[in-house]
């Protein structure tokens, strides 16, 4: 393997585009910069906002009481709210997104339209972009999930490698770029479909339209509209009695 250091290129194009409602936070977010900087630029993004004056909040008394929210958190009045869950700031979370019991938003968190945050999910210094469900026991940290991006029930994006050292991305050619984080999950393309339980390796990146099979531990570079599946035989014998 080789270690690049990558110069301007179109890079999150190829991944993702920032959808209309998420355009508040569009200077943080180029076209042209490489899809893991936009998981560095996520702090920075919101707090660049003054979320406090955006139009359309939650009045805070609409609030479930088992639901804590910081006072550094957007969420648009029309967002489905669980009975109970923590959201910690700063967060924006747009409009028509569902929140399920057990959310657990732990800031630095942008969520765009009609995203579904699932029961005891939870989220960390991560984009959602628009039509994204993570809906049943996900975990989804420093990464991107583009537009109509699933995740089955269990799926999780690790972010720090075992011996704690920088994480790098695998390119498409089988080089790997040097990113300096230290903690990078998933960059994930539009429509992309994450199988039950899967496992997504620290700094790997899918394609859009492309697909990891139920429990798969995926490490590297998914090229779009293709599929990583994992080919282990099942034995089948007949049950001893007594």
């Amino acid at each position: 393997r080789v270690w690049v250091q990558l110069s301007w290129r179109p890079w999150p194009m190829t991944f993702f585009s920032l959808p209309i409602d998420l355009s508040l936070f569009q200077s943080h977010f180029p076209s042209d910069e490489l899809p893991w900087k936009w998981v560095s630029n996520i702090w920075q993004a919101l707090n660049a906002v003054d979320l406090a004056s955006l139009p359309c909040p939650m009045p805070r008394e609409k609030l479930p009481a088992g639901l804590l929210v910081d006072d550094d958190v957007f969420i648009h009045n029309t967002v489905v709210l669980p009975a109970f869950g923590t959201i910690h700031g700063p967060a924006y979370i747009g409009g028509g997104c569902e929140l399920r019991p057990g959310v657990f938003v732990r800031g630095n968190v942008i969520v765009g339209q009609r995203c579904v945050i699932g029961n005891s999910t939870e989220l960390k210094n991560c984009m959602l972009l628009g039509n994204v469900q993570v809906p049943h026991f996900n975990y989804v940290g420093d990464s991107v999930l583009g537009c109509g991006a699933h995740f089955g029930a269990g799926v999780v994006t690790a972010n720090v490698r075992l011996d704690r050292g920088p994480v790098p991305a695998t390119l498409s050619d089988g080089n790997r770029a040097d990113t300096t984080m230290m903690k990078l999950g998933a960059i994930v393309g539009e429509h992309v479909e994450v199988g039950c339980n899967a496992v997504l390796n620290p700094g790997c990146l899918l394609g859009k339209h492309s697909v990891v099979m139920p429990c798969v531990s995926f490490t590297g570079f998914l090229p779009p509209s293709s599929i990583a599946s994992a080919s282990a035989a099942v034995t089948v014998r007949p049950r001893k009695k007594g």
